[in-house]
């Protein structure tokens, strides 16, 4: 941890812990400041442009139009005429906004449709002859891979399978720790389904005969399943309705086998349309739920998955991924980003990594995952001063559990939330997201308050990023807390930072409570 070496580290890694040294600003990493990736699927063309720390990007730009260029091809063989006329339209306004954002030239990749159409090729051709776009038709395996690197981008070290399903195949890649193995195709898009004769039984003996395929092929069972996909999250978000759950975020949303096949009867029992105004999906993306949801129950049944996550990330991320130099990828994304918005929005950017230092002695037995999590505050703890000073703990909160940010999932957005609230007000009663409290347990709750009065009072002793020994420290023992003041940050502790002080200490239940000053030593 930052200012605790360990013996036989680097000069950077002394300095500046387990997170590294800030890299987003690193010539490499700007390179992808600003990238643009277009996904020409089966059922939707999407544009997305991504900004900001490249390891973990915000979406500058995201736009999907539902094409359906994979709609009945399963009877006709070639795309969808409508479709197409979409399509190309789309495609042609993405180039136009690609040159006014000034982007470099997109990187484009078609998927299932395009590459089985008999009249695919042509259609490329087209596209590129009237766009100047560069199309690349991958296979069903480089399909699999850039999704499952997608699921990197948000979770480095993954393990588990990464499920993505678009209009026409669903493809599988398997996980061990952050590197893609296995990967195989099949046929089990829901735009195909519509085609299939015979019905609901004839469609689960299809949907069985390739589950059982991919099963054999995988031999995988009992882990971490990564749902990628439209279809999935529209699952996820009625899941949710069906939970009544609080925190409608879907990245890293997370389900067990039992609640989501309750869900799937859930959606077989309900009026589609009531539930589709409900959870603002749209009407192509909800007549493929149905579809989707018979293959997830396969997919349960053969695969029988100890946790279901829910990813945003897939084969655009994935694309992302891809241009990244090892060791961007090896960087933790949620410290990445934190550190990115502290430099372009904080009053003192670099007085985290001091605040940090400060509130440590604390939390002496925090376990890696929980000091990421201070770390990620104290870097937040001041980018959103400019809020309006009685909304400031609200605002905090807010964005952090709403924010776009990867590998943070929905307890971790609740306990770095509620730190940043306390960072500005002193309780919490009467807030308006009250029921996200829940999302995390007593204890934790208890230790994100105290980490928010941490940040609180430490703010108040605003020392030069290179004050080293100049800067006020604590130290925390056997119930008695202490702040040590030098001469330097003495005159800082007045009357509201000692209300402060003294806040923190009630909350931490200290027996008793010193003042010393480095003169007396």
């Amino acid at each position: 941890m930052d200012g605790h070496p360990d013996s036989g580290q680097s000069d950077t890694t002394i300095e500046w812990g387990p997170f590294g040294r800030p890299i987003f600003d690193d010539p490499q990493a700007r390179r992808l400041a600003r990238v643009g990736v277009v996904d020409i699927g089966s059922n939707s063309v999407r544009l997305v442009v991504f900004d900001g720390a490249a390891r973990s990007p915000a979406y500058f730009y995201n736009e999907k139009v539902m094409c359906g260029l994979g709609a009945g091809m399963a009877e006709t063989g070639t795309l969808n005429a409508a479709g197409k006329d979409r399509a190309l339209s789309a495609l042609r306004r993405f180039q136009a906004l690609a040159a006014g954002m000034n982007l470099p030239p997109l990187t484009a990749v078609a998927t299932a449709a395009m590459r089985e159409a008999s009249d695919g090729s042509a259609f490329r051709a087209k596209i590129e002859q009237e766009t100047g776009l560069k199309i690349w038709v991958i296979d069903g395996e480089e399909e699999a891979r850039l999704s499952a690197q997608g699921v990197l981008l948000g979770w480095p070290g993954a393990t588990g399978v990464v499920c993505d399903i678009g209009g026409s195949s669903m493809e599988l890649a398997e996980l061990s720790g952050g590197q893609v193995g296995r990967r195989h195709t099949s046929p089990l898009g829901p735009l195909r389904f519509k085609d299939i004769d015979g019905g609901r039984k004839a469609r689960e003996k299809h949907i069985q005969k390739h589950v059982a395929a991919l099963a054999e092929k995988m031999q995988w069972t009992g882990g971490r399943i990564f749902l990628v996909g439209g279809s999935w999250r529209a699952i996820a978000r009625l899941d949710m309705e069906r939970r009544d759950y609080p925190l409608h975020v879907l990245h890293e949303y997370r389900m067990n086998s039992d609640a989501v096949l309750e869900t799937l009867k859930f959606i077989e029992k309900s009026d589609l349309e009531a539930l589709r105004g409900a959870c603002s999906i749209s009407s192509a993306r909800m007549s493929l739920v149905p579809y989707a949801a018979e293959v997830l129950a396969e997919l349960i049944t053969a695969f029988k998955p100890s946790e279901i996550a829910i990813s945003s990330y897939g084969i655009r991320e994935g694309l992302l991924y891809e241009q990244m130099p090892q060791k961007l990828r090896d960087r933790d994304p949620l410290i990445e980003a934190c550190r990115f918005s502290e430099a372009k929005d904080a009053r003192r950017p670099g007085f985290g990594k001091t605040l940090y230092n400060f509130v440590l002695p604390l939390f002496q037995d925090a376990d890696i995952a929980t000091l990421r999590l201070i770390k990620a505050a104290c870097l937040l703890h001041d980018v959103s001063w400019r809020a309006h000073p009685d909304y400031r703990a609200q605002t905090c909160f807010h964005n952090v559990t709403q924010a776009d940010l990867s590998g943070l999932d929905h307890p971790e957005r609740v306990f770095l939330g509620l730190s940043l609230l306390h960072r500005y007000k002193n309780k919490r009663d009467g807030m308006p997201f009250e029921d996200l409290f829940s999302l995390i347990g007593k204890s934790s709750q208890r230790e994100a308050e105290t980490l928010g009065k941490a940040m609180r009072f430490g703010a108040m002793l605003w020392m030069p990023d290179d004050s080293k020994g100049e800067a006020a420290s604590l130290a925390w023992d056997n119930g008695v807390l202490t702040l040590r003041l030098t001469p330097q940050s003495e005159p800082l502790f007045g009357e509201v930072a000692e209300a402060r002080f003294n806040a923190l200490a009630r909350m931490l239940d200290a027996d008793d409570v010193q003042i010393t000053s480095s003169e007396a030593d």
